[in-house]
């Protein structure tokens, strides 16, 4: 069910995307009639990915998908989705640790922004451990991750990482 025009914003690291984050990104779709996907620009952390690299994998694995359009989000987040025209945040939750962060993180982007909602969803039971960095610890080790991430994503984190 959409709302007539409406557009959301799930921003991220996406370093890289993985299949937690696409079952985000599909069922925030199901709720929204456009979903910007914002590659964020992270100061406080140095990516393996690029921002570039980052967002071709999100353009390969999203190019079918009508409705979602990838970018890159550099400052603020309220002011980018002011810019766009967003009416919502999406931010994915997996652990209580990612709660704590996230609400202190929507009541910061409320209070600069008070016509911005941010909207919560849960991750999917399947994908609840799986995160970016524990998915690098894998491939270095040469464990198959084919069941969380996309075949090009796999792909890229074994030429970056060096590994299989």
């Amino acid at each position: 069910m959409t709302s007539g025009g409406s557009l959301a914003v799930f921003p991220a690291s996406f370093d890289p995307v993985t299949n937690g984050h696409l079952d985000i990104i599909q069922r925030a779709h199901a709720v929204f009639d456009e979903l910007v996907v914002g590659v964020a620009k992270n100061i406080a952390k140095s990516g393996l990915f690029s921002t570039e690299e980052r967002v071709s994998m999100l353009k390969e694995v999203l190019k079918d998908t009508p409705g979602i359009r990838i970018d890159v989000v550099d400052g603020l987040l309220v002011d980018y989705a002011r810019a766009v025209g967003a009416k919502a945040v999406i931010r994915g939750l997996r652990a209580m640790s990612d709660f704590e962060y996230e609400f202190e993180m929507a009541l910061m982007n409320k209070h600069l922004s008070p016509e911005l909602e941010t909207i919560f969803m849960m991750t999917s039971q399947e994908y609840f451990y799986v995160s970016s960095s524990r998915l690098k610890e894998l491939v270095r080790f040469g464990t198959d991750i084919s069941d969380f991430v996309p075949p090009v994503v796999e792909a890229a984190l074994r030429e970056k990482l060096g590994a299989g």
